[in-house]
């Protein structure tokens, strides 16, 4: 039986970005002059081009810091370390861009974030703090 080439896992083909679109993330009336939806268009065309997932979520928690996006890392990425990133103030073009350029090199655990984006890193509220502990 010939050998099947082995898939690399080191892309970004399993991170995933968790966008928020709760109460005052992707609300025009509390963060006006951005395009929401634009937003969310680069993203998922970055996904369809590089191979990640794209979903959105209601309210993650830190509203003072919207646009909150989430970049979960691939199975690689948790294997060498990497935990979610909370990403907060995404309310630009450049910034959406800096997110799918780090997820198309592996996202974390695997690349590292601009540095421009990783200005930008936040804590994660509370609740998901423990939760992440407890998966661990």
């Amino acid at each position: 039986m010939p050998s099947t080439p082995r898939t690399s896992l080191i892309g970004s083909a399993s991170c995933t970005v968790v966008v928020c679109r709760g109460c005052c993330c992707g609300d025009a009336h509390k963060n006006p002059g951005t395009d929401h939806a634009w937003q969310l268009e680069l993203l998922r065309a970055g996904a369809a081009e590089h191979g990640f997932q794209v979903r959105t979520t209601d309210c993650l928690g830190p509203c003072d810091q919207a646009n909150v996006i989430v970049v979960r890392p691939s199975a690689a990425g948790r294997r060498a370390g990497g935990r979610a990133a909370w990403i907060g103030f995404v309310m630009d073009d450049e910034g959406t861009e800096d997110v799918v350029r780090w997820v198309a090199s592996g996202g974390p655990g695997v690349a590292e974030p601009p540095l421009t984006l990783e200005l930008q890193f936040i804590e994660p509220p509370r609740e998901a703090r423990v939760r992440s502990r407890r998966r661990r």
